[in-house]
């Protein structure tokens, strides 16, 4: 993996367990999660030096999503790349010269590649995937499980609220593509969004998810793990849902002239009936009560808002 562009660092430990590969800048305009990854490398280079009884079970590998879109400080050059890791797209990559694929294929081609190659080069009993975003608008930070029962486990670990079903309705995204099924290895995939995307707090809170990732898969001791990226995590995430599923997502089309309202923010309260955004069409409603998750408030992307409600038990 050395010389790779894509690769910000990697860190073997002393002792044998799960490789976690965490990926930063899967959109080019959320730098957060690529600042993060960087500093925790650097943290893990130094801790066996101050703290000698630490010991790493397993690797961590951090790599870079879409280059391209991040060196040009875009969140896409021609398509959202968490959109593509679909079948037939990644059979295109395969099949084609790379001077007949738009960017975010060469990007989708570069990820596929790297990851397998970190497999094959630590050859790992099993991977976990922590895909780190940011988002536009501010008022919160959340986790987003797989369908995998230990995807669920981990994202409650992380100390942040966890929204559940939000797979259903999108498609090609990291949580759909990294399993074991696409890697020949056990593996479970998570996302975190740790704040807005300028948000100085939002690498902090990418670290601290990192951080806790690594002890709930057994990759750090519970006493290697201060106390503060907890405490971070737990008082953000103080007035919010522990778990709430999703209601509805509103897709965008090119050409829609889609607009929300200005004001709302992560996890705001809606009622149904509400004016929340406007497009071609006129006024878009809300469908439910409930809160607000994403409202578009950047140029780029798919997804106007997503509408979530609290899931009571957890």
């Amino acid at each position: 993996m050395k010389n790779n562009p894509r690769v910000i660092c990697s860190f073997q430990g002393e002792l044998p367990g799960p490789l976690l590969i965490v990926v930063g800048g899967m959109h080019g305009n959320e730098p957060a999660g690529i600042k993060a990854i960087d500093l925790m490398g650097k943290m893990l280079e130094v801790e066996p030096i101050t703290n000698i009884d630490f010991k790493y079970r397993g690797n961590f590998v951090g790599i870079i999503g879409n280059l391209e879109a991040y060196n040009q400080q875009q969140r896409f050059i021609n398509r959202d790349l968490n959109r593509m890791f679909l079948p037939e797209i990644i059979a295109k990559t395969k099949s084609l010269p790379v001077h007949e694929l738009s960017s975010e294929e060469i990007e989708l081609k570069g990820i596929i590649e790297t990851v397998n190659e970190a497999i094959a080069e630590i050859k790992p009993s099993s991977v976990v995937v922590l895909d780190l975003h940011t988002t536009s608008s501010d008022g919160g930070i959340f986790t987003i499980p797989s369908e995998d029962p230990e995807s669920l486990r981990i994202a409650i670990e992380l100390h942040a609220p966890v929204i559940k079903d939000m797979l259903k309705g999108i498609r090609g995204t990291t949580l759909h593509y990294f399993n074991e099924a696409n890697l020949r290895v056990p593996t479970v995939a998570v996302t975190f969004e740790s704040g807005q995307h300028d948000d100085p707090l939002s690498i902090n809170r990418a670290i601290a998810a990192i951080t806790n990732c690594m002890r709930s898969i057994g990759a750090v001791r519970e006493e290697d793990v201060e106390n503060r990226h907890d405490s971070l995590l737990i008082e953000y995430s103080a007035e919010l849902p522990k778990v709430a599923r999703l209601v509805s997502r509103h897709g965008i089309d090119p050409g829609d002239s889609f607009r929300m309202e200005s004001g709302f923010k992560n996890f705001g309260k809606i009622k149904a009936g509400q004016h929340i955004a406007t497009d071609k069409n006129g006024p878009i409603y809300a469908s439910d009560d409930g809160c607000l998750l994403m409202p578009l408030y950047q140029e780029k992307g798919e997804d106007g808002f997503f509408l979530i409600q609290e899931l009571e038990g957890y």
